[in-house]
């Protein structure tokens, strides 16, 4: 018995020895430490999505600073880059017109109407993923499906309530209308966000003797940040391109936006003023930059934890 089990050992380690090796595995991304396969696989596409990407950033600054002339003469002057730059459009846009005050508004509007957004949103969403109540899923889906819904459809009622409450052409009609197609995205963003959350740690502060009031306020938001710093970059960046509510309630100049107001006011019948149209258009867009610029981490951090649920 003895001498057959010590065959049979000797057989199988014969067996192993005369095994090929198994092929390694730890490979993982190597393929692209060769020059070529990196040219094709990622510098070439990266290239391509920059190019789509900045080229209107490019454009526009180059318009912003071209002279009258070159802009009308593309025949004799190249429309890709000019030899004698002028900040005249920049200079007759921030001292000849409204735009200061454009500009202004616009981050009034911005500001309020996304605060305002974030809190509804965020009691809505708390509410619809801790609070334990029959149909809370279907009043999520609910909130989900009204953002769907077009705002070239919904501006017609909402002129109607506006001008009844006598908010018509004033910043007050922006702020309070804004909210109802930046609630819906927001509250199922946060609702994503807030799944991620363990409950153990409101148990745990239920138990201790917390309120759902300072459960939200002490434990929820401050591990929500992320999913509150990408809500509000959300609803500012909706809030600061908007234009049909804002073309449809604001109808005096000093009240309008930078989105509404560089159509409006700087295009005089069938003369478009390219480089003042291309000028507010850059600088109007430089804050959204440095916004998402600073924050871009936490935007796509919370993207994820949304969808992880």
């Amino acid at each position: 018995m003895t001498d057959t089990f010590a065959a049979k050992a000797a057989r199988m380690k014969g067996v192993l020895n005369a095994a090929p090796p198994l092929a390694d595995s730890s490979e993982g991304m190597s393929y692209l430490q060769t020059l070529p396969r990196r040219l094709v696989t990622l510098y070439l596409p990266l290239s391509i999505i920059l190019f789509v990407l900045l080229f209107p950033f490019y454009w526009m600054a180059l318009t912003a600073i071209k002279p009258d002339n070159q802009l009308l003469d593309l025949d004799t002057y190249s429309p890709f880059w000019t030899w004698t730059p002028t900040l005249k459009h920049i200079t007759k846009l921030l001292f000849e017109t409204d735009y200061p005050i454009w500009l202004w508004n616009t981050m009034l509007v911005a500001i309020c109407s996304t605060a305002l957004s974030l809190v509804a949103s965020v009691l809505a969403a708390y509410a619809i993923v801790r609070l334990r109540y029959r149909g809370a899923q279907w009043v999520g889906v609910a909130i989900f499906l009204a953002y769907l819904v077009p705002p070239s459809i919904l501006f017609i009622p909402l002129s109607t309530v506006v001008y009844q409450y006598g908010l018509f052409d004033t910043p007050f009609a922006l702020i309070l209308t804004y909210p109802t197609i930046l609630i819906p995205f927001s509250t199922w963003l946060l609702m994503g966000y807030f799944k991620t959350i363990p409950f153990e740690l409101e148990e745990c502060a239920l138990i201790d003797g917390a309120s759902r009031w300072q459960i939200l306020i002490r434990i929820v938001l401050p591990l929500a940040v992320p999913g509150l710093i990408s809500a509000f970059i959300f609803c500012f960046t909706l809030c600061w391109n908007e234009f049909i509510y804002a073309l449809t309630f604001i109808s005096s100049t000093q009240y309008k936006t930078v989105p509404v107001a560089i159509v409006t006011a700087l295009v005089d019948g069938d003369i478009y003023r390219w480089g003042s149209l291309m000028a507010g258009a850059l600088i109007g867009s430089l804050p959204l930059v440095i916004l998402y610029a600073f924050f871009v981490e936490h935007y796509v951090s919370a993207m994820t934890g949304a969808v992880k649920e």
